[in-house]
């Protein structure tokens, strides 16, 4: 069902220390007034810790990635079942920067996220284009592309268990944003052609978020619009209160 979600990926960010005493600050820090879903992703390293510490919490726990793999000679991967058997059942998965630098393509991804699916985990899957494709004004095709052949093979009743998370790659990280206007215009994109896939009702159920250096200062103006329904939150995901301000902001 469609709900507001803010969830923060650490990347390649705090130990096992960092996470606890990070988490221990978040708690305190959070408004306990919002309908809001909170989640937060620490590094493979911190799950197991973060489960612990935010147990009895209203914070859920994702992973970052996952192989597609039930298991096997896969060195340095991590596997479904390793996850779910820490009580980690949500998966960030298709990040522009698993694209990018461990060259993940859409099929790839689609067995991850089969795989994901199989054993109950929710999936946030992200998609969005770069510079070159928006100056091209291509940007529109190329997300409809990763949605296809990532995601449009599944039967709709597993379009309960997926959140989309629009991530404009080229303001991430930059410092660039996109304006509001241009988050509403991409995910009401997104949401027609999840709609022509399938139907209204599927569109209409699922959460998107917007992923591109959302921070305090403009999270309120973007998450107003009608189609953002929340974000993936970067760089202020590792400061406590920036990130307690943007889940205030929804």
């Amino acid at each position: 069902m469609r709900h507001s979600i803010v969830a923060g990926n650490w990347k390649m960010h705090k130990n096992v220390q960092e996470t606890s005493a990070f988490l221990n600050e978040l708690v305190n820090d959070l408004p306990n007034d919002k309908e809001v879903e909170i989640i937060v992703a620490p590094p493979f390293t911190s799950l197991l810790i973060a489960k612990q510490q935010l147990e009895g919490t209203n914070i859920g726990v994702a992973a970052q990635n996952m192989h597609q793999a039930e298991g096997g000679a896969f060195t340095g991967e991590i596997s479904a079942d390793m996850l779910t058997s820490i009580g980690v059942d949500i998966v960030i998965l298709g990040h522009s920067e698993r694209r990018q630098y461990f060259k993940e393509t859409d099929g790839t991804l689609a067995s991850k996220v089969d795989t994901a699916l199989r054993h109950n985990m929710r999936v946030i899957f992200c998609v969005g284009e770069e510079l070159k494709d928006r100056e091209s004004k291509q940007f529109q095709n190329v997300v409809y592309y990763q949605l296809k052949d990532a995601l449009f093979h599944l039967p709709k009743q597993a379009w309960e268990n997926i959140v989309i998370a629009y991530e404009p790659v080229w303001a991430i990280g930059t410092g660039l944003t996109a304006t509001p206007e241009q988050a509403q215009e991409m995910h009401q994109f997104i949401r027609e052609q999840i709609a022509h896939q399938y139907d209204q009702t599927v569109a209409n159920n699922t959460s998107i978020l917007y992923g591109g250096s959302v921070k305090p200062e403009n999270a309120k103006e973007i998450f107003s619009k009608p189609d953002v329904d929340g974000g993936l939150i970067g760089g202020a995901a590792l400061n406590a209160k920036d990130f307690s301000a943007i889940v205030s902001a929804i």
